[in-house]
């Protein structure tokens, strides 16, 4: 799975262990009151190294030898298991350039490759641009969890709980063969 941004010329390709260095280089350009919010230790050699354990479920934006931000869709398990969560990182000098967006259309193909029928994304409430790019993709909200998350300086911060389901859009377009084509 390859593609091109529109506004940005990146690649977006699947992970490989090789590309660690790269994606902790990323991390670290990204301010800390924004990394608060990661549900994953990225800056963790070890723990980006694991995400090669799960082939093809991680895609990262790549520039050259650059990582510009990466995607990752976890299934859940049990009686969720047709549920996968999507989780979305974009460098701060990459945003708002259609890299998130391709990241995001990348993600809803490998829920779809995945199985998956239905896919959520949690956003802190206050970041007003990824709500909209996700909506954007057709994910409607599903909830608001009060005071969810806290910053560095200890504020609680709510947050806005996005669903898509993958398969009424996404399979149709990808048996057309159209979803190369789609623009958000």
């Amino acid at each position: 799975m390859s593609e091109q941004s529109t506004e940005l010329s990146v690649e977006i390709r699947p992970f490989d262990v090789g590309d660690v260095a790269a994606v902790q280089a990323m991390v670290a350009r990204v301010p800390e009151g924004d990394r608060t919010f990661f549900k994953e230790d990225a800056r963790d050699p070890a723990h980006v190294e694991s995400w090669s354990d799960a082939p093809g479920r991680r895609l990262l934006a790549v520039d050259g030898d650059r990582v510009l931000g990466y995607v990752a869709v976890a299934p859940l398990t049990g009686w969720s298991s047709h549920v996968g969560e999507v989780r979305l990182v974009v460098a701060p000098e990459a945003r708002g350039q259609g890299v998130g967006r391709a990241l995001a259309r990348g993600g809803l193909l490998v829920a779809l490759e995945l199985g998956l029928h239905k896919i959520f994304v949690e956003v802190v409430a206050s970041q007003a641009a990824p709500v909209r790019l996700f909506e954007a993709l057709g994910f409607e909200p599903e909830g608001v969890l009060r005071d969810h998350v806290r910053d560095p300086e200890g504020g609680a911060h709510d947050v806005v709980v996005l669903a898509h389901f993958v398969d009424d859009t996404w399979a149709g377009m990808l048996t057309a063969g159209i979803d190369e084509a789609f623009d958000g």
